[in-house]
């Protein structure tokens, strides 16, 4: 099993912040290690209150299942194999914005989750921040 360290944390949370900038949207990003704990919480100038629990419940939710977690959403839907999910672990939230965290073998050592703007933004900035990671 992988551990994150504070640095590799830092750094992903930078290039999700970088994104971000570019795309003119406040943010939250939540870092969690590979059992869901937080790493790193990095909230921009003027990210919403409610994000902070929202990013860090969208990392917890791709730390545990090892998927993006609108992956999660789209099967815990009403007759889907892992519907009400979002109800486990303390609350799981299941749409856009929370990717595992995996090196170049491919395995999960964490995982971002973002929340301040829009799904596909949030989508668009947790994923560059996963980018940056592959170790």
């Amino acid at each position: 099993m992988a551990k994150i360290g504070s640095a590799t944390a830092k750094s992903v949370a930078d290039a999700a912040t970088k994104k971000a900038a570019e795309l003119r949207v406040a943010v939250t990003i939540a870092i969690v290690d590979d059992g869901g704990h937080l790493k790193t919480l990095l909230r921009m100038d003027d990210a919403i209150l409610g994000s902070i629990d929202i990013a860090q419940k969208k990392a917890k939710a791709s730390a545990y299942f090892n998927v993006n977690s609108e992956v999660l959403g789209q099967a815990s839907q009403p007759g889907g194999p892992f519907y009400g999910v979002e109800n486990s672990n303390g609350g799981l939230i299941t749409f856009s914005g929370g990717v595992p965290l995996k090196d170049a073998a491919g395995a999960v050592w964490g995982a971002i989750g973002v929340s301040g703007g829009l799904p596909d933004q949030d989508g668009a900035i947790a994923r560059a921040g996963a980018e940056s990671s592959l170790l």
